[in-house]
């Protein structure tokens, strides 16, 4: 399968805010963004005037880098998000959330979102009592997500319960003591704490 492999402060650096790809290091002063205020390559210093494609891609690209995702990923979910009804760009960013990585990260049970791919594809988690190890899986309202219980003394898990200090958001329902997670609502665009102008994809894929 395709993945991107190269560092993850390029992306940042090149959509010109933290994506928060990196966990604790985006947090840090190490933080490529905060020490290199410019798009990444030789070029990457000059002042160039962006068009209107250029703004619409922009925003396209930093969703998709914000949840670690590939194109052809990235698209086909825009697909689902203009059939459904309502604001297509809304469906969009609620699909996105909806996904297994991405809800494992926001309950705090890995620092990155990529932490969290890489967590359920070693089969870390439980949805209602059955382990789940596909990263793209779209959660439903009503789902318990739970630490599988070999997994449960693991100093990596511990380590991220005890030293994650993330909200949870209020769609998801945490309980530390017992490691679970429950799907209580799906999320809604005033849940998501992102800089994104949703209008914009939808623009881009409309041309």
């Amino acid at each position: 399968m395709a993945r991107y492999t190269d560092s993850s402060c390029r992306l940042c650096r090149r959509e010109g805010e933290k994506l928060f790809l990196k966990g604790e290091r985006c947090y840090s002063g190490k933080c490529a963004v905060t020490r290199r205020q410019y798009a990444p390559g030789q070029h990457g210093q000059g002042r160039k005037k962006i068009s209107d494609y250029g703004i619409h891609l922009r925003e396209k690209q930093k969703a998709k880098r914000y949840y670690g995702l590939l194109e052809s990923q990235f698209s086909k979910y825009f697909d689902m998000a203009n059939k459904k009804q309502g604001v297509t760009g809304e469906n969009l960013l609620q699909i996105l959330e909806s996904r297994f990585d991405n809800v494992i990260y926001r309950i705090g049970l890995a620092s990155s979102r990529k932490e969290a791919r890489q967590l359920v594809n070693h089969g870390h988690f439980t949805i209602n009592g059955k382990k789940v190890n596909i990263p793209s899986y779209l959660v439903k309202v009503g789902e318990v997500i739970s630490v599988r219980e070999k997994s449960r003394d693991s100093s990596k898990i511990k380590d991220l319960m005890d030293g994650n200090g993330r909200a949870v958001p209020k769609w998801l329902d945490m309980d530390r003591n017992t490691m679970t997670a429950k799907v209580v609502a799906l999320a809604e665009r005033d849940d998501i704490d992102m800089s994104i102008q949703e209008h914009l994809i939808v623009e881009f894929y409309s041309k």
